[in-house]
């Protein structure tokens, strides 16, 4: 089943910039298709290949963090060639 996932994080300390990069950076160098704008980064693939990912790479996250909050939004669908009609 493919999956679209849109997240955000936000760590709550000083140096939030390199946590949000790193965390970026390894979803770009994984095997899926990962789309980004200014508030959030959107990936995109097979649910049982995708999920176990972001699960190490949200936990890897977190332990290099103080404080940080993660937001996940899941739609069961491939989003990725989306484009608005209007």
């Amino acid at each position: 089943m493919k999956i679209s996932v849109d997240l955000t994080l936000s760590p709550l300390q000083n140096d939030y910039e390199i946590h949000v990069i790193n965390f970026i950076k390894a979803l770009r160098n994984s095997e899926f298709t990962v789309l980004e704008n200014p508030l959030s980064t959107q990936i995109f693939g097979e649910y049982d290949t995708l999920m176990p990912f972001l699960q190490e790479q949200i936990k890897t996250s977190f332990q290099n963090q103080d404080i940080c909050v993660l937001t996940m939004k899941i739609v069961k669908t491939d989003r990725s060639e989306y484009e608005p009609h209007f």
